[in-house]
C-alpha cells in the first residue's frame, strides 16, 4: 500500500454526492475514488511560495549596497527595524518575533517547499506530512469544521497520517462552496437518503475496494455529511463582517483571506494555511514587493490586532514563511535570485515572547552571523508551542515507524518567555 491510497479528499466526497444526485452510477463513483510545554491551540500559517526577499522585508541592510529601494522603518520595538513596505505591521511588532537567521539547503523550489513544510527533505521511499496535517493529527478537533484548512492554494499533503489529517481547501474566500450544499432540486431529506444508498453501496465494496481505500472513502463522508450540516459553515460567510472590518484587512483575496482566519480559528480549526505566490522576483522585485506589502501588510497586521483584542493571540500562532531568501546582490534586470544560504521568517502570538529577535545574518545578508537556526528547528519550535510531543514517533500503513519532527531539531527557545 502506498501513501497515495490515502489521498482521497473531502472535496472529491462532495463531488461524488453531487453527481450521485444527478445519476452518475455507483459503480462509477467508486472507481473515482480509488485513486517545556506550549500555549499554542492553533496555527495561522502565510505561505509565501516563490522565494520571499528577507532584505525587502525583515531583515533590512541600510546603507549597504545590497539594500534596494527600501528604507528601513522603527518597530514598536527599541532596536527592531523591518522593511517600509510593511508599516502597519511595524505597530504590531511588539507581538511578534523575528528570525533572521535561517540556514536552509534547498535553492530549488519544490525540494525547498517540501523541506520548509515538512521539515524534512524529500525521499523517493516516503511521502512525510506537511506541518497542517501533523497539528491536526497531535491535537484534538475543535467543533465541526475541518482541523486543516488551506484558502488560496493546496499545503503539503497528509502522506502516512493518513485521509483524516488531510486539508479542505478553500479556493476564493467568500465565495460558497458549491459542493457544500445538495444540488437544486433535491430536498435535504431525499439527499441523506441517497447519501445512506451510497453508504450500503460502499459497505458492499468492501471485498473489491479494499480495506484501507473504504476507510478513507468512509471518513470523508462522514466528515463532508458533518460539514454540509454544522452551523459553523456560517464562519464562512466573511461578507457578515462589518464593511469597514473588510477594508481594514484589505478587500483583496489575501485580506478576505486573513479575515476567514480569523474567523477559522474563532470556530476551533486547528491550522489554517494561506497561500500566496508571486515571490519568484528575478527582475523588477523592488515593483513587485511594493504591491506584495500593500496587499499583505494590511491583512497580517489587522489580523495580529483582531487576534490580540479578542483574546486569541496568546493561544493562535501566526507564521509568515516561505522556502527561501532572494540574493544579496541585484541582478541585472533589477531582481534577486534564489538564496536559501540565509533568510528570515516572522511569528506572533501563541505563547511567544513578542519583540524578541533572534540570529543575525553577515553585514550583506548572506549568510548567518549569529545563532543559526535550521529548517526543521522552525518545525521543532512549532509543534513545541503546540504542546506536540517532538519524540513521537507513528507507524506508517508500512509498518514503519516514523518520527514527526526529526532527531536532530531543536526548539528555538529564546522565542518562548
Amino acid at each position: 500500500m502506498s501513501c497515495n491510497d490515502y489521498q482521497f479528499t473531502r472535496r472529491k466526497m462532495l463531488k461524488m454526492f453531487s453527481a450521485s444526485m444527478l445519476g452518475m452510477p455507483i459503480s462509477r463513483l467508486m472507481a473515482e475514488a480509488v485513486p517545556g510545554q506550549g500555549k499554542a491551540e492553533h496555527v495561522i500559517l502565510f505561505w509565501n511560495s516563490g522565494g520571499m526577499s528577507h532584505l525587502d522585508t525583515w531583515d533590512p541592510k541600510p546603507g549597504r549596497k545590497v539594500q534596494g529601494e527600501f528604507a528601513p522603518i522603527k518597530t514598536s520595538v527599541d532596536g527592531m527595524e523591518i522593511s517600509e513596505i510593511f508599516p502597519q505591521l511595524a505597530k504590531q511588532m511588539h507581538h511578534g518575533a523575528l528570525i533572521r537567521s535561517i540556514a536552509g539547503t534547498n535553492g530549488d523550489h519544490g525540494r525547498a517547499q517540501y523541506e520548509l513544510q515538512t521539515g524534512f527533505n524529500q525521499s523517493p521511499n516516503i511521502l512525510h506530512p506537511g506541518l497542517g496535517s501533523i497539528v491536526v493529527h497531535e491535537r484534538e478537533p475543535l467543533g465541526d469544521l475541518p482541523a486543516f484548512i488551506s484558502i488560496s492554494g493546496q499545503p503539503a499533503r497528509a502522506g502516512y497520517l493518513g485521509q483524516q489529517c488531510e486539508a479542505y481547501f478553500v479556493g476564493r474566500p467568500g465565495e460558497k462552496d458549491p459542493y457544500l450544499a445538495f444540488p437544486e432540486g433535491i430536498s435535504h431529506a431525499r439527499g441523506m437518503q441517497r447519501l445512506q444508498v451510497l453508504e450500503k453501496m460502499n459497505r458492499r465494496m468492501t471485498g473489491t475496494l479494499g480495506a484501507s481505500e473504504l476507510k478513507a472513502s468512509e471518513t470523508a463522508l462522514k466528515d463532508a455529511v458533518a460539514l454540509m450540516e454544522s452551523p459553523a459553515l456560517k464562519a464562512f460567510e466573511i461578507d457578515e463582517e462589518k464593511p469597514q472590518t473588510i477594508e481594514r484587512y484589505g478587500d483583496t483575496e489575501f485580506g478576505r483571506g486573513a479575515l476567514l482566519a480569523r474567523r477559522l480559528v474563532e470556530k476551533g480549526v486547528r491550522f489554517v494555511q494561506i497561500n500566496r505566490g508571486g515571490f519568484d522576483n528575478h527582475g523588477n522585485i523592488f515593483e513587485a514587493m511594493r504591491g506584495h506589502g500593500a496587499v499583505m501588510d494590511p491583512g497580517i497586521a489587522s489580523l495580529i490586532s483582531d487576534l490580540k483584542a479578542n483574546g486569541m493571540l496568546s493561544k493562535t500562532l501566526v507564521v509568515v514563511l516561505s522556502e527561501f531568501g532572494r540574493t544579496p546582490r541585484i541582478n541585472d534586470g533589477a531582481g534577486r535570485d534564489h538564496w536559501a544560504r540565509c533568510f528570515s521568517c516572522m511569528m506572533a502570538g501563541g505563547g511567544l515572547r513578542g519583540g524578541t529577535i533572534v540570529g543575525a545574518s553577515d553585514e550583506d545578508g548572506m549568510a548567518p552571523a549569529e545563532r543559526p537556526v535550521k529548517v526543521h528547528d522552525l518545525h521543532a519550535t512549532i509543534c513545541h508551542a503546540l504542546g506536540i510531543d517532538l519524540n513521537k514517533e507513528v507507524i506508517t500503513p508500512q509498518g514503519r515507524p516514523m518520527r514527526l519532527v526529526q532527531k536532530e531539531a531543536t526548539p528555538i527557545h529564546e522565542l518562548f518567555a
